[in-house]
């Protein structure tokens, strides 16, 4: 999700003002050439003079507000009560194009609530569970939706009004490869994994089990927090520029890290819970577990809850046992410096 953003807002962060913060307002009168922006709130009352992208909490163009260009964004709420002359593309829990908001090219968003109140020259795309077209909507092109639709007798639809159920779905495939296969694949890749974990790292690996055993819920809490806390540090070094590239290699590290902590996360369970059976023996929990994960892969909804919930549990636990050694090298340094003779 860090590469994306980071790919796709690239060429743009290299002409587009940057602005961080907790509150970011273009003032009325005031124009800027293009932003990109991270942030709590985000108000335009004057004149993006290009695209208007990034994530924030609450993004709002008032009424006075223009965006010349494009609006691409991922928050809370967006709502648009001025002039988009360019297209919407949103990721958002609530959207709401007010009754004085025009957008001049096509809109597609995807949120939990949304509202059409104004004026949409392009086509429409909209993915919510509850989407309201008010009396005052006009859209000067089609309508495809998925979600319940509540379609106001004042509203102007000039094109046709189609429920889309692919529009709620996310499809990245590279390649026709079957369920199965694909599965086969990633447990024969997370045993390769493991096993090298395993032979070169025993200690650092048993530790993490014991922890995720003896600790669970603090691993949890010390995952959530890094899944969390990662990419936003990362997409804020992006934002400076000149970290573009520092924040590209940091995503494939964490990537990577990711994926040790689902393995870590996987063989913990497995080791604790053959335990309670008498059953110690790495090699057998390393195995058990990534089979469950993969069976536990084709199990809708549950399944995914489960491994992610696993998932933060063997990265908060690799984080710990990652602190632990950090403070104990601290203290032998400490200890080493007290210990050395004075002149």
């Amino acid at each position: 999700m860090v590469l994306t953003i980071v790919l796709a807002a690239g060429p743009g962060l290299a002409v587009a003002e940057t602005r961080a913060g907790s509150t970011i307002t273009v003032g009325p009168g005031e124009t800027v050439d293009g932003l990109d922006v991270a942030a709590a709130t985000v108000v335009v009352h004057g004149t993006v003079d290009g695209d208007l992208s990034g994530a924030a909490a609450d993004v709002r163009i008032a009424e006075s507000g223009v965006v010349t260009g494009d609006v691409n964004v991922a928050a809370a709420s967006l709502t648009i009560d001025g002039d988009v002359q360019g297209s919407v593309s949103a990721g958002v829990a609530t959207f709401r194009l007010g009754d004085t908001g025009v957008v001049g090219g096509s809109l597609d968003v995807g949120a939990a609530d949304a509202t059409l109140a104004g004026q949409v020259d392009g086509d429409v795309a909209v993915g919510a569970d509850r989407i309201l077209v008010t009396d005052s909507a006009v859209l000067a092109g089609s309508l495809r939706y998925d979600g319940d639709l509540t379609q106001r007798s004042g509203a102007s639809v000039a094109g046709d009004v189609v429920r889309d159920d692919s529009i709620g779905q996310t499809n990245f495939e590279f390649s026709p490869i079957p369920d199965g296969v694909g599965a086969a694949y990633g447990l024969l890749a997370n045993l390769a994994l493991g096993a090298v974990l395993l032979l070169a790292f025993p200690g650092t690996t048993r530790k993490i089990a014991s922890t995720v055993a003896d600790q669970p819920v603090r691993a949890g809490g010390f995952g959530l927090l890094a899944f969390v806390a990662v990419p936003i540090a990362l997409v804020a070094l992006a934002i400076t520029i000149v970290g573009i590239p520092l924040t590209i290699m940091g995503a494939v590290l964490f990537a990577f890290v990711a994926w040790i902590a689902v393995v870590y996360g996987w063989f913990a369970t497995a080791r604790w819970t053959l335990g309670r059976l008498d059953v110690q023996n790495d090699w057998a929990a390393l195995v058990v577990g990534l089979v469950a994960a993969a069976i536990v892969g084709f199990v809708p909804i549950i399944g995914g809850v489960l491994s992610f919930v696993v998932f933060l549990v063997g990265l908060g636990a690799l984080a710990l046992v990652l602190d632990g050694y950090r403070r104990d090298r601290r203290q032998s340094r400490r200890g080493t410096t007290t210990d050395a003779p004075t002149a």
